[in-house]
Order: C-alpha cells, then sequence, then structure tokens
C-alpha cells in the first residue's frame, strides 16, 4: 500500500473505533461521487472508503498494523482486492448520521416477537346529569388478550421456537452488489423468519403462532364528574395485548352525552328556559323548577332536586336569569358552572268574550288601545314639504 490509511483517515494510529468512524463519514460527506463527480475526486473516495474498511475491522486493523496484507494478498495501492467490501450502511451513516457499526456490519438484527399492542377505542353514551356528576359503568370489551394456552410465545405446547437457519438469528440477511466502488453490501429482512431471527416449528393451534387470541371480556369503568361529548377516559393497559403476548395498549372511553329534554350544556353553565303567561310576568310569581340533580336522585336521596325561581313583576320575555353555582362540575373538582334561566313570556292565542272584554277594559285603562309600536311618524304628506319649503 502506497499510503498511509492512517494519514488518508487523518487519524493516529492509536485513534479510537469511533474516531475512526467519525473521521470516514466526514470524509464521506465531502468526497462522495454525488457532491464530486470529478474522477479525482472518486479516486480519493475510493481509497478513504478502503481505507476505514481496514481500519474498522478489528482484524483486518492488526494485521495491517503488523505490516502484512488485510485482505489476504491481490490488493493494490488505492484498489480493492477480491475480498474487498463494505457495508453500504457506512455510506449512509455518513448523510445521515446513522448508528450503524464498521467492518462490514451495523445491522439493525432481528426485530423482536414480543411488542406492545394498540390502542383500542370504544364509545358510550351518557346522559347529562352522569357527565355531569359522574357514574360507574360495566361494559363489554372485545379485544385481544393473551393466549392462555401457549401463554403468548406462540408454540404449541412442548415446542419452543428455533434459531432460523437462512440468517442465523439475525434476522436480516447480506445482499451483494458490484458497481465501481467495488462490492456494496446491503442487509434486508429475512424472508424465511420474516425478520424474527427465530422460527415457529410448530404454532399454537389456538393463537396460529400470534401469542393472542381475541375475546369479550367485562370491564367496570368509572367516568368522573363533569366530562363532557368528545371527553376520552384513558384505561391503562386495558387495550389490545400485542404479538407475542407483549404489553397490552391503552383502553380510552369516548364520551357521547344524550340530549336532555329540559337542559342545554354550554361548556359547564347550564341553559333552560321557562314559560309563563303573559298575566303573570305582569303580576310576578315564584316557579318551583327541578335541578339537574333529579334525574339521579332517589326516594331516599339526599340530593336537591328543586329549586325556586322568582319571577319579578313586569319580567319582559327573553330576560335571563343566573342562578350561580348550579351548573355542571368542572373536572378535577374545579368549580361549578351557572344555571341560566331564559323566561318567555306566552301571549294567548284564544280567549273568550268575557276575557276580550276584560283586556279592552285594561287596555283602556293604560291607555293602550292603539299603540304606536314605540315608533314615532316622521314622514310628511306632499302639500306639508311643499309649504314648509316656501317658509
Amino acid at each position: 500500500m502506497s499510503q498511509d490509511l492512517y494519514q488518508l483517515l487523518g487519524v493516529p494510529r492509536d485513534a479510537e473505533p469511533d474516531a475512526i468512524k467519525k473521521a470516514y463519514r466526514k470524509l464521506a460527506r465531502q468526497l462522495h461521487p454525488d457532491v464530486n463527480p470529478d474522477p479525482e475526486t472518486q479516486e480519493r473516495f475510493k481509497e478513504v472508503s478502503m481505507a476505514y474498511e481496514v481500519l474498522s475491522d478489528p482484524q483486518k486493523r492488526a494485521a495491517y498494523d503488523r505490516g502484512g496484507d488485510p485482505f489476504g494478498g491481490g490488493v493494490g495501492a488505492g484498489g480493492f482486492g477480491q475480498g474487498a467490501g463494505f457495508s453500504f450502511t457506512d455510506i449512509m451513516d455518513a448523510f445521515f448520521g446513522g448508528q450503524g457499526g464498521g467492518g462490514g456490519g451495523g445491522g439493525r438484527g432481528p426485530r423482536p416477537r414480543v411488542r406492545r399492542g394498540q390502542d383500542a377505542l370504544i364509545r358510550l353514551e351518557v346522559e347529562l346529569a352522569e357527565a355531569a356528576f359522574g357514574v360507574t359503568r360495566e361494559l363489554k370489551v372485545d379485544t385481544a388478550v393473551v393466549c392462555e394456552t401457549c401463554h403468548g410465545d406462540g408454540a404449541a405446547p412442548g415446542s419452543k421456537p428455533v434459531t432460523c437457519e437462512t440468517c442465523r438469528g439475525q434476522g436480516e440477511v447480506a445482499q451483494v452488489q458490484r458497481s465501481f466502488l467495488g462490492e456494496i453490501r446491503t442487509l434486508r429482512p429475512c424472508a424465511a423468519c420474516r425478520g424474527f431471527g427465530t422460527i415457529i416449528p410448530d404454532p399454537c393451534r389456538d393463537c396460529s403462532g400470534e401469542g393472542r387470541v381475541r375475546s369479550r371480556r367485562n370491564l367496570t369503568v368509572k367516568i368522573p364528574a363533569g366530562v363532557d361529548e368528545g371527553t376520552r377516559v384513558q384505561l391503562s393497559g386495558q387495550g389490545e395485548v400485542g404479538p407475542g403476548g407483549g404489553p397490552a395498549g391503552d383502553l380510552f372511553v369516548e364520551i357521547h352525552v344524550a340530549a336532555h329534554k329540559t337542559f342545554t350544556r354550554h361548556g359547564n353553565n347550564l341553559h333552560c328556559e321557562v314559560t309563563v303567561p303573559m298575566t303573570a310576568a305582569a303580576l310576578g310569581v315564584t316557579l318551583t323548577l327541578p335541578t339537574l340533580e333529579a334525574d339521579l336522585a332517589g326516594p331516599d336521596s339526599e340530593l336537591e332536586t328543586s329549586f325556586d325561581l322568582e319571577i319579578k313583576p313586569g319580567t319582559q320575555s327573553g330576560t335571563e336569569q343566573v342562578l350561580r353555582a348550579k351548573g355542571v362540575p368542572g373536572l378535577r373538582n374545579v368549580g361549578r358552572g351557572d344555571l341560566v334561566v331564559t323566561v318567555a313570556v306566552e301571549t294567548p292565542t284564544r280567549i273568550d268574550a268575557r276575557q276580550e272584554e276584560l283586556l279592552r277594559e285594561l287596555a283602556a285603562l293604560r291607555g293602550e288601545e292603539q299603540p304606536d309600536g314605540g315608533v314615532q311618524a316622521t314622514q310628511k304628506s306632499v302639500f306639508g314639504r311643499l309649504r314648509d319649503a316656501f317658509h
């Protein structure tokens, strides 16, 4: 070899493997043909790649340090011999910062059979009062669970997985291609074992080697007070069991709140509308109305099931009354919303003769036989406008 390999990479002879790898990545980014396509740079890139192949392999580096041929002969200065080859992973590492090992290694290794399961989602409809004050429900959940026959390992009783003979347990096989760089080796998942590194010769009949089966089970879920439409309650570890009997994902219970016949919810506030006749609105009245808690109250319940609403004399339609802290409790007990009551004044559409007589008498007493609707007439006749124009 006409040039010192350590000098080619710019590292001392006692450089650590990490320093050699770092130096090669830096030079590869500068000299790669995709960056600098001129012939001199390509030749330089070949030399740097050969130096890295030798110095990143402990056996080849030791042979080189002893003055021997690390490839066992047939290598000229700046070229590649019959045994020359380096991992395509190292070139990719130089550009993308991968963690592949040197000297043609650096594979990902076999992928595990045991993996975490997916999360699961179910939807649960609750009443408004249940969403406001909390409820406990029993649910039937259909998810993957650990196979009781093989206990998750996927093999039939009395058998066990064996090492794949194709990849020898590595989960990957190398594919070698020749190019101007020499022999480029790429790693691909082993088709025989699908990248696991092991094969199950006798799979469990109940789970077909998956280590899990689908099953319906009962689950108790506690819905906290204050949940709203679309709120998701997370139950850790209650989702799908993973392949190979891996840990279960989480179960999310998404809340759907049914419509209420009296109350509507806006945030933590409740809204309702009460209708009173015009006589009650004029004279005033006190109404007894049910609370939202009344939906949950039993015969011996201590919950407040009603409240009094005072309609003051002269209340107009559309008037709102706000009752503090009678709405929905906030999640995590953060205060409680208000109850907003809107008053709608009802005008009778059918009256008998006596009622009409009394209403006309009331209108006369109040001077309301011909109301103007609060709008004053401002338009003048044509002769009036002409008269004003000449004055």
